[in-house]
């Protein structure tokens, strides 16, 4: 590893270490405290957001056990910068947001898109509610009547509307945020029911609130194991770039092993180099976030050297070689976690040789295949598949016809699989 390498590995080791979020809690409650100010946490509204309208369903009792002030915006919604692929994510939000309100029994599923003219009249009954201290269960009514179809009506004038969604996207955009249906407390952003817990967390650590119950738990799915159809396969879609694939790795194949299904691994060239941006304000919350993640899961992170380009490449270009040998989950494993916990510099002999030797495979062997460009007609036609899911990002699963997105769905997943099961036994 280089030493301008080693320095950025470990200055990325400081920036996720709880150490580093424990003082800037504790700096911000100081200032907080010094200035006088209250508790403020800010929640940002997206009224066409399905994910936002889960999100309200708990708003209420969050602020009734929490001694905090509940600022509420609304937004325009997220950026074209934010997401490359606006039509298939919002087609897929209302899927996925469909398999929340059913595993935290919310009302909503299934999710059926609002059209523009009822969006527009929900956003201006919302505005309206805002300027005069808005209820949260007015706020939820109107939400619950745009999502199943009601037919709303608002006076409020276009303008008002258009002010208040500028005012919303610009504090947005201030605090360093581009998402609906998430809180903002002392620089640390929670998006949606997912990570709603983290904020109660926070706020019973400070005396405001209690530690349970929580209002969305942390989902920990494990069902039991069983003998699934012998025919039942799971396609694992990943990238050794994705921090989120790295957390999901291992938790998945252990899955995969107690549902007794066979798991596919579909490695994908990550979004950067398939043309998709990641702005810097995503990478932030992104890592920020799976930090967090990997402490719940007790998973190493943070020493990472980052494998975007020729490390991402050398490594593909073994995945064959991996899978010969019969070690192809013990090299993704080995790589991931070189590169997301270890500082390894993947793009290096040295740092491959290390991957390798953990993996439980030969490096000199493996030297006379690494760097060969067969692996890149296997990535593609991956993403392809990918997108006929109807999905673009990692992790993703496919379990029969059904896309699951995100290390955070692997209940989904399961119940996916379970959900195959009992339609074959029956």
């Amino acid at each position: 590893m280089s030493f301008h390498s080693a320095i950025k590995s470990r200055i990325a080791e400081y920036i996720t270490s709880e150490t580093r979020v424990q003082r800037k809690r504790a700096s911000y409650e100081k200032q907080r405290s010094r200035r006088g100010e209250a508790h403020e946490v800010h929640y940002f509204h997206h009224a066409a957001d399905p994910y936002a309208h889960l999100t309200l369903q708990m708003l209420g009792d969050f602020q009734q056990h929490y001694a905090v002030t509940l600022k509420i915006h609304l937004i325009s919604g997220p950026p074209d910068w934010a997401v490359p692929e606006r039509s298939a994510l919002e087609a897929y939000a209302r899927v996925d947001a469909a398999f929340l309100a059913k595993h935290y029994g919310l009302t909503g599923r299934p999710f059926e898109a609002p059209d523009e003219a009822q969006i527009s009249q929900a956003e201006s009954l919302m505005a309206e509610e805002l300027s005069n201290d808005a209820c949260v269960s007015r706020l939820l009514e109107i939400s619950t009547k745009l999502w199943s179809g009601e037919k709303l009506q608002s006076s409020v004038e276009g303008d008002k509307v258009d002010q208040a969604k500028t005012c919303g996207d610009a504090l947005l955009a201030k605090y360093g945020h581009y998402l609906g249906a998430t809180f903002y407390y002392g620089d640390e952003w929670y998006w949606g029911i997912d990570r709603l817990h983290y904020l109660q967390d926070r706020l019973h650590e400070l005396g405001l609130g209690p530690s349970a119950p929580k209002l969305a738990p942390a989902a920990r799915q494990s069902r039991p194991a069983h003998t699934s159809p012998t025919h039942l396969e799971v396609d694992f879609f990943l990238s050794f770039r994705s921090p989120y694939s790295y957390l999901a790795f291992d938790r998945t194949c252990t899955l995969a092993d107690r549902q007794g299904v066979k798991l596919n691994i579909r490695p994908v060239l990550p979004m950067v180099m398939r043309g998709l941006p990641v702005p810097p304000m995503k990478r932030k919350y992104i890592l920020a976030d799976a930090a967090r993640e990997a402490k719940m899961h007790a998973i190493p992170f943070g020493r990472i050297c980052d494998p975007l380009g020729t490390a991402i490449e050398r490594g593909y270009s073994l995945l064959e070689f991996a899978e010969k040998n019969g070690r192809l989950r013990e090299f993704c494993s080995a790589f991931m976690t070189g590169v997301w916990a270890k500082g390894v510099d993947a793009s290096t002999d040295k740092g491959l040789s290390r991957i390798l030797a953990d993996a439980g495979l030969d490096w000199q062997q493996a030297r006379l295949v690494v760097d060969n460009e067969d692996w890149r007609a296997r990535t593609e036609q991956n993403r392809k598949e990918l997108t006929e899911l109807g999905l673009w990002g990692v992790p993703s699963f496919r379990v029969g016809a059904t896309g699951i997105w995100g290390q955070d769905r692997l209940w989904a997943v399961e119940d996916a699989i379970c959900d195959a099961t009992l339609t074959v036994e029956n």
